[in-house]
């Protein structure tokens, strides 16, 4: 037999490397397989699902919700991926989640789909292909002048222009080979599978519309997915049917009033022109606008640097008033400012403000902000009118508003001020502000170290402004340095610690002591946007917006924070954002970490702004040239799977002809009402839909929703699965609304981060043909079940699952056939009782591991515990002789064909199917129900706690006998080693020859151990589920057992027990679930066998043995070391 590769696979579930490949003839084995039972499932429309034609359409809630508990259903859908490119692993592990559900529930008999669409709104598709048109005109059609074009460029970079001509060729060559730098579009679609010579075809939009859900559908067919593609479908106005769902979705939310206008700050891309929203950036998904208070500190004399060099650009800035304008989160601190900073290599820039006569000395950065936002002369123009290093303005004054340094105070050097956060211009609080108060420190120490004068730091000193109970000197800042050992700048880690204690201190707990009436005496977090709104009001400041972090558009530009006039949906609105609480309270979120992050940012998120002026997507249906963007058209498309089956006709994007004879234009307001909503029917004069259509759309929606699942990666739980539970809040009664969300971390590839850039990178189709399906599922399912942490798809798992599922093939191909005969029949012994007890537990197990989503467990439990069972009972039972019990045999592969069929479909039919001949497909399986070995009796809910007592008792006892032969054979090579002159006889276990062991067996505890139970026993509280320690010492004294040794251990570990909860107080009670005698003598023959022994013999320590034990140290010892449950040993 031709062998894969070599692995290891530990019995917990795991596979370890190393692989080494040799021959692809079992993975194309497997795969051969996979497209036979694909082919099969769609022939057979396997995956097609319907709602049931008697579906009480009209009944009650209560009648409906009857209905759905004799003819269950379970729905289960992930984010629809985007479609500018083929899926990689990490939107297939997503997908494993919602498939491995989905199949479940089938075996549970629920009518169960995964439905799968196809998101194409927004801005990706469009400036890819713009890129696409760019790169066509550059490079030609064909891109044969790719490298031409790119080798002139290098050459012009690398100035060797005047180099002689000999030598050109070889430079050419060289700036060829480096071409690989570049991420041309053209090579990303190349990289994707593109062939080169249809490439030019994507400068059109509509093209990727229809090229990569077509692969898509392929690559998740080859996967086997258990998906009906006749509900899938694309989004945008390319697909008449979905434009007119989201038209009428807007039009609803409009009439609630939850759709506005107005002015509001949003992520803008000025390359763009319109805002940039989370599915429109290539960096920064989730960023958000944060704001901060712009101080205008007017300055009162320039440094002579800066005077000489204002002076220069005095026709511009003449009869202007110039402020330094700094940002910052905590405006009530400005009453402590002691001086500002700023960073001596950056560039500062003089532009006009909103007020003509006003000039503001900021970065570059903050100026393109400003401009977006009103704060300049000009709206999104920002013209400096003169440049300044940093360094030059060192030692100007600047009047800093509120300060108790009314007379100003000095501009000073900070080399960690950024160019790129807030204006480059820092305020300075040393009383509150650990960083502050350690460059303060700084330079009152050296002055002339960063060249300033003594006089513009030494005299402005810290100031108490705020009070916090912990910190008496009333400034925090001085005590967290010394709290946190800070002795300069340079000591990054402590300031974080000390920054982030002083702002939580300061502003949950901190009290202004200065700020006059309105302001002293308030707490903090009162009188922050008190503070602000006097400073904005008196002219010394105003609101400034910027990113949380950089943000990135997909067309490459630097978005800003702009305060446009939009349409924006009003989440966070009061009635809006207590529905959407309601929704994610009654949701089962499997663990409680995505259940905290979506409940906070509900409560965070506000006014998304919902639409832009370019990209794909559905128009607003009150204002044509606003298109919806990619997260607010696909917060309910979930309900559209039911229907859509029904309306496109076979295409994903409603261009065929409908089943039901509907049109686009058909699908009216009226319609939408009654099918989604329960409004009234329908007339003719609403719809030309006969009404037994409009009733079958109905029944489709009625039984198939609420949704059951919905799947996604963790980055969603910051914005769509929250928009997702705001609107089916609004859009849905509650007898709609989704009943649970699974979320995973993302997938690392062996480890390390997927990225194209460093090649660890794999697509679902080079997965699928490089593992095959089933293998690469099984390593999915391997890969991690957390909804935070990332999971980790390692390829040494999928090559070596492709070992394990081909040699467990064979083995059921082999004992179902030749090796049939050597199996038995008849009555089961013990060693099949332990087989089948085991195999129930493990069954029990995956069916509870399935259940809360952690395919993990369940393919630990399903898979290889399930087969470790097999394999030592198959050991067990050659060892006595007996052999395997065929009908036990049969029940173990039909139980895993099921068990795995959720993560391995593949596979579990072609045992189901093709080697154990059932009439109909696994996917019509049910979830194990009987025993077919016993007559199809019912399946205990619990398993036989004796039979796996004994089994486990039989173990220990083979082990423990094993630990006592290598003792003994190490002590006897110890005394050799040593050379004693007269060394005790050596024990016959260690010489060489045959062997036996006399298993002796107590009838009885140690009247120590007895009393200590009772003891603990007597003294334990079950509530509190603690001990009294000292009353059980005296209740053991009173015994006489106060100076037993072995007391106190023997008591701390029945503590331990007690106080674990899958043990408690059963470990009070230490009495055998078996006969110690029958178990051994029923195992004899194999403990015999498998330890090697000529002979095993087994003895109770009777009278008569515990009187030989005071002549013979070997039995003596052997009763000293027993107890009921763990006999001693004699070995001779």
């Amino acid at each position: 037999m031709t062998t894969d590769s070599t692995v290891t696979a530990p019995a917990t579930g795991g596979i370890s490397a190393p692989i080494q490949a040799k021959s692809t003839v079992k993975r194309d084995t497997l795969i051969e397989n996979e497209k036979k039972w694909q082919q099969y499932w769609k022939e057979t429309k396997a995956n097609e699902v319907n709602a049931p034609e008697n579906t009480p359409i009209d009944g009650t809630l209560e009648e409906i919700a009857a209905f759905r508990e004799q003819n269950p259903k379970f729905v289960a859908t992930m984010a629809y991926p985007y479609m500018n490119l083929r899926l990689h692993l990490g939107h297939t592990f997503t997908a494993s989640k919602a498939e491995f559900a989905t199949r479940f529930e089938r075996l549970r008999g629920k009518t169960a789909t995964f439905p799968f669409g196809f998101h194409c709104t927004g801005m990706p598709i469009k400036a890819a292909a713009d890129k696409i048109v760019d790169e066509v005109a550059k490079f030609g059609p064909q891109f044969e002048r790719f490298e031409e074009v790119i080798a002139a460029e290098q050459l012009q970079n690398l100035n060797v222009a005047d180099k002689k001509d000999d030598k050109k060729p070889a430079v050419k060559s060289k700036v060829a080979a480096k071409t690989g730098n570049y991420k041309y579009q053209f090579q990303i679609l190349q990289s994707a599978g593109v062939p080169k010579e249809e490439i030019h075809k994507f400068v059109d939009p509509m093209h990727w519309l229809s090229y990569f859900p077509d692969h898509c559908i392929n690559d998740m067919s080859e996967v086997g997915l258990s998906t009906d593609w006749r509900r899938s479908f694309i989004t945008t106005d390319a697909n008449p049917f979905y434009d007119s769902f989201i038209r009428w979705q807007f039009v609803r939310l409009k009439e609630k009033d939850y759709v506005k206008f107005g002015k509001r700050e949003t992520i803008f891309s000025p390359k763009d022109n319109q805002p940039c929203m989370d599915h429109d950036r290539s960096k920064g998904e989730a960023v958000q606008p944060t704001d901060f208070t712009a101080i205008k500190m007017r300055v009162i004399e320039f440094s002579p640097a800066a005077a000489a060099s204002v002076a220069a650009a005095s026709d511009v800035l003449a009869g202007k008033t110039l402020y330094m304008v700094a940002a910052t989160k905590r405006p009530e601190t400005m009453y402590g400012q002691t001086n500002c900073f700023v960073g001596p290599s950056i560039t500062y820039s003089f532009y006009v403000g909103s007020n003509p006569d006003e000039v503001y000395i900021i970065t570059e950065h903050a100026a393109r902000n400003m401009a977006y936002q009103e704060q300049l002369a000009e709206f999104a123009k920002y013209p400096a009118l003169h440049s300044i290093e940093g360094k030059d303005l060192i030692g100007t004054r600047v009047n800093a508003p509120n300060s108790v340094h009314s007379n100003g105070v000095y501009v000073l050097p900070l080399a960690s001020v950024s160019p790129t956060m807030g204006t480059g211009v820092v305020t300075s609080v040393p009383s509150d502000a650990p960083t502050d108060f350690a460059a303060h420190a700084d330079l009152c120490k050296k002055p002339d170290f960063y060249g300033i004068k003594p006089e513009w730091i030494q005299p402005f000193s810290p100031v108490p402004i705020i009070a916090i109970p912990e910190f008496p000197s009333g400034m925090c800042a001085p005590e967290l340095c010394a709290k946190f050992k800070v002795a300069s700048p340079k000591d990054l880690d402590a300031l974080e610690k000390a920054k982030d204690e002083a702002y939580k201190a300061g502003f949950y707990r901190g009290t202004m002591t200065v700020g006059g009436p309105g302001i002293e005496g308030k707490p903090v977090a009162e009188a922050k946007p008190l503070v602000q709104k006097q400073m904005i009001d008196a002219g010394n400041a105003f609101q400034y917006y910027e990113p949380e972090s950089e943000v990135v558009s997909r067309s490459g530009d630097t978005c800003v924070v702009a305060a446009l006039n939009q349409w924006y949906l009003n989440y966070g609105e009061k009635h809006w954002l207590a529905q959407a609480h309601q929704v994610l309270d009654q949701m089962n979120l499997f663990h409680p970490e995505p259940r905290a992050v979506m409940s906070n940012t509900l409560d965070i998120i506000h006014q998304w702004a919902c639409a832009r002026q370019r990209g794909l997507g559905t128009r607003l249906p009150w204002d044509e040239e606003a298109i919806i963007e990619p997260l607010s058209d696909s917060t309910i498309y979930m309900a559209y799977y039911t229907i859509a089956h029904l309306l496109h006709g076979g295409t994903l994007d409603g261009s065929g002809e409908s089943p039901e004879g509907i049109k686009p234009e058909h699908m009216t307001m009226a319609v939408w009402d009654y099918v989604f909503g329960g409004k009234s029917m329908p007339t003719a004069e609403d719809t030309p839909i006969p009404p037994e259509t409009l009733r079958k759309l109905r029944r489709e929606f009625v039984y198939f929703y609420p949704l059951d699942l919905r799947c996604s990666g963790k980055d969603l739980l910051l914005n769509h699965l929250l928009f997702f539970v705001y609107n089916h809040a609004t859009m849905f009664g509650a007898e709609n609304w989704p009943k649970a969300i699974n979320s995973n971390g993302h997938l690392t590839l062996n480890n390390a981060k997927m990225s194209k850039s460093t090649g660890n990178f794999i697509t679902a189709y080079e997965a699928t043909a490089k593992y095959g399906a089933d293998a690469m599922r099984l390593a999915l399912a391997d890969a991690g079940d957390s909804p935070i942490n990332d999971a980790n798809f390692e390829e040494a798992t999928a090559n070596a699952a492709i070992l394990r599922l081909y040699g467990q093939l064979e083995w059921v191909a082999e004992v179902l056939g030749e090796g049939a005969s050597q199996l038995r029949t008849g009555e089961l012994n013990f060693q099949d009782r332990v087989f089948e007890q085991e195999m129930i537990s493990l069954l029990h197990s995956a069916y509870a591991a399935y259940e809360i989503m952690q395919f993990r467990d369940a393919l630990k439990y399903g898979f290889f515990e399930f087969q470790s069972a097999r394999d030592r009972y198959r050991e067990v039972t050659s060892l006595s002789g007996e052999g395997m019990h065929a009908g036990l045999i049969r029940t173990f592969i039909e139980w895993q064909a099921v068990l795995m069929a959720p993560i391995t479909p593949h596979w579990s039919e072609q045992i189901w199917s093709g080697l154990l001949n059932k009439s109909e497909t696994v996917l019509k399986a049910r979830w194990p129900s009987t025993l077919q070995h016993a007559g199809n009796a019912p399946i205990p809910a619990h398993v036989d706690a004796a039979i796996l007592a004994a089994d486990e008792y039989i173990r220990k006892t083979v082990r423990r006998v094993r630990e006592m032969e290598t003792q003994m054979a190490k002590k006897a090579a110890a005394g050799k080693k040593k050379g004693a002159a007269a060394p005790a006889p050596e024990p016959a276990a260690a010489a060489a020859g045959p062997k036996s062991v006399t298993i002796v067996i107590m009838d009885e505890f140690p009247e120590w151990q007895n009393v200590t139970i009772d003891a603990l026993r007597n003294n334990y509280d079950a509530q509190t589920r603690t001990f009294d320690d000292k009353k059980m010492r005296e209740e053991v004294a009173k015994k006489g057992f106060a100076k037993e040794k072995k007391v106190m251990p023997f008591a701390n570990e029945i503590k331990k027990q007690v106080q674990n909860p899958t043990i408690g107080e059963k470990a009070f009670n230490r009495a055998l679930l078996f006969d110690e005698h029958d178990v051994l003598t029923t195992a004899r023959v194999y403990m015999q066998k498998t330890l090697g022994f000529a002979e095993v013999t087994i003895v109770k320590a009777d009278a008569e043995l515990r009187a030989k034990s005071a002549e013979d140290k070997e039995v003596a010892r052997a009763i000293d070391m027993g107890l009921p449950g763990e006999p001693g040993f004699i070995i001779a």
